[in-house]
């Protein structure tokens, strides 16, 4: 086993801290932002139902694997459509 000095040491741990601050940043910032997209998908359908009634599968399909821009654009344009075709034409 190779002998490490205590300046090594120190700077293995400090590297390992500065790692593990990266990632619980990074992974906070990732749950942040699965959660505002989930929250963005429950609200469009609830918008949705309201307006049109039960939603197809493969509507809730889509609107889940849309990303969080697609969402707020989707959000603002459930006002003007008249169907959920014409809503997604619009979009």
């Amino acid at each position: 086993m190779p002998y490490v000095t205590s300046a090594e040491r120190f700077g293995i741990e400090k590297g390992l801290q500065q790692g593990l601050q990266q990632g619980l940043q990074q992974g906070r910032q990732e749950g942040r932002q699965e959660g505002r997209q989930e929250e963005a998908v429950v609200f469009l359908q609830r918008l949705l139902t309201h307006r049109f009634g039960r939603l197809p599968d493969a509507v809730c399909a889509r609107l889940t694997s849309a990303s969080i821009e697609q969402l707020e654009t989707w959000i603002l344009n459930v006002l003007d459509a008249e169907s959920l075709d014409d809503f997604f034409d619009r979009c």
